[in-house]
């Protein structure tokens, strides 16, 4: 079993008997990132839309009043039933589901005319890999709207945000800074439109039930908080109970 298969067997399992959490989750049904990919896709109105890791499903929702085809992709099927159910009960005929990994998907070249991606990218073995791919479904000239936590890029912060993240949830793989999402974007032939960033609160409670910490690992990360230097607690804006705050990004790109 490869790297890439081992990783998607745990995301599977970490994902799959949470997806009524995650469709209900707070977190995951609005924002400034889901309200931006709504406007842009109203604008566009594209003939076949992509959602990679779908998770909930609240891309897709927001996107099939919008296109003629949203393709909801990921690697949980029991996931992917939550979102067929979802959308049905929403009257979202137009949304299909696909079991499939962001690194190989079953679309021929050229098939999509839009793609967007929200709070799955952290999960992928290869993110170089898998920004190619989403080129190669993508029609030239079509629009990609990549939104996702990111890391600060100091290394102060960055260890200590990789390290809750992946107590938390085991499936983690790195939260990129906005300087690597650009390296990787350009090598995998996207041209930049737009970055914007803003911050993301988490309540700690409702954070670590989402995905179903275990309590070892709940403690490990109170552990950290409590220890970290003033200058990681500031950025983090750590709260009492645990809650805190994290950097995120907004990213449009244009298959060249």
């Amino acid at each position: 079993m490869s790297a890439t298969e081992s990783q998607n067997v745990l995301i599977d399992r970490q994902f799959g008997a949470q997806s009524d959490a995650y469709l209900k989750s707070a977190v995951h049904a609005a924002g400034p990132d889901l309200a931006y990919v709504t406007q842009r896709i109203a604008e566009i109105s594209p003939a076949v839309a992509l959602d990679l890791g779908t998770g909930g499903g609240h891309v897709s929702y927001a996107m099939a009043p919008h296109a003629g085809r949203v393709l909801a992709c990921d690697l949980s099927e029991r996931m992917l039933a939550t979102v067929a159910e979802a959308a049905a009960e929403r009257g979202l005929k137009n949304v299909e589901t696909h079991c499939a990994d962001v690194h190989q998907l079953p679309f021929p070249d050229g098939a999509v005319d839009f793609a967007a991606t929200r709070y799955s990218a952290h999960h992928w073995t290869d993110l170089p890999g898998a920004l190619k791919e989403m080129r190669r479904v993508l029609r030239k000239g079509s629009r990609a709207i990549l939104m996702d936590i990111v890391s600060p890029g100091v290394p102060l912060l960055d260890t200590h945000l990789q390290g809750i993240e992946l107590l938390r949830d085991p499936s983690h793989v790195r939260d990129f800074s906005v300087g690597e999402w650009l390296a990787a974007l350009e090598g995998a032939g996207f041209v930049l439109r737009k970055v914007a960033t803003h911050r993301v609160r988490l309540e700690f409670q409702s954070w670590v039930e989402r995905i179903g910490t275990a309590e070892v690992h709940v403690a490990a990360i109170r552990s950290l908080q409590g220890q970290a230097s003033d200058s990681v607690a500031a950025h983090f804006a750590i709260e009492p109970d645990g809650s805190f705050t994290l950097d995120a990004a907004i990213i449009e790109a244009e298959a060249a």
